[in-house]
């Protein structure tokens, strides 16, 4: 079924979208000295795409130090997928929610660092409910994240280490990343604030 094409103010459009995750990929290149043992793991919906499209980000900017060093590039960094769904702290008031699968390239965590990825950073609890399910499939050298937008509003000591975009907002407006791999026709981030926002503030806090 195709997204819904979201209304409101649009704050990212498809090119600032690509220039943010290449920028995130220079940033993760920097800060872990390269990208052995590197993984990614894209929370599902919209962190899963966002994931795939920074793993070719990553492969791009490390062919081009690679080059300017004269050596060979490295491999393709490895994307997975972490569902989250048993381990969110909403399912009392929003039990019905579809498990998605769990894939971990290379089967295991161990000697490797993680980087979760997700499209919107809000309250924090969703990250919180990623860390959980990880260290349920075991430890990893160190943990990650990588957002395209972080909103603000934290409720948890939570913290992104590569952002896209700070994105004040009110708690009444509603974050909308549209992709074209999840049915939208162009790839945006919206901001909404009205009626329908208001009302799923609750829902939407439990990003």
């Amino acid at each position: 079924m195709a997204e819904p094409q979201p209304t409101g103010k649009q704050i990212l459009g498809a090119p600032e979208i690509a220039r943010s995750l290449f920028r995130i990929a220079h940033e993760i290149i920097e800060r872990n000295r390269g990208l052995d043992d590197v993984v990614l793991l894209g929370i599902p919906s919209a962190g899963v795409p966002l994931a795939q499209r920074l793993s070719e980000a990553l492969a791009h900017a490390a062919a081009e130090d690679a080059r300017l060093a004269g050596i060979p590039g490295p491999e393709r960094v490895p994307v997975g997928t972490l569902d989250i769904t048993m381990y969110r702290d909403d399912l009392g008031r929003h039990p019905i929610r579809v498990p998605q699968p769990t894939r971990i390239p290379g089967e295991t965590l161990e000697g490797r660092t993680v980087i979760l990825v997700d499209d919107v950073l809000y309250s924090g609890r969703t990250i919180r409910a990623a860390l959980d399910a990880l260290g349920s499939i075991g430890r990893a050298d160190a943990v990650q994240l990588a957002v395209l937008v972080d909103r603000g509003h934290r409720e948890l000591p939570i913290r992104a280490d590569y952002v896209g975009k700070n994105l004040p907002t009110a708690r009444t407006e509603k974050v909308v990343v549209s992709l074209t791999e999840l049915g939208a026709a162009d790839d945006a981030v919206t901001i909404q604030a009205s009626a329908f926002a208001a009302a799923e503030a609750d829902e939407e806090a439990t990003r």
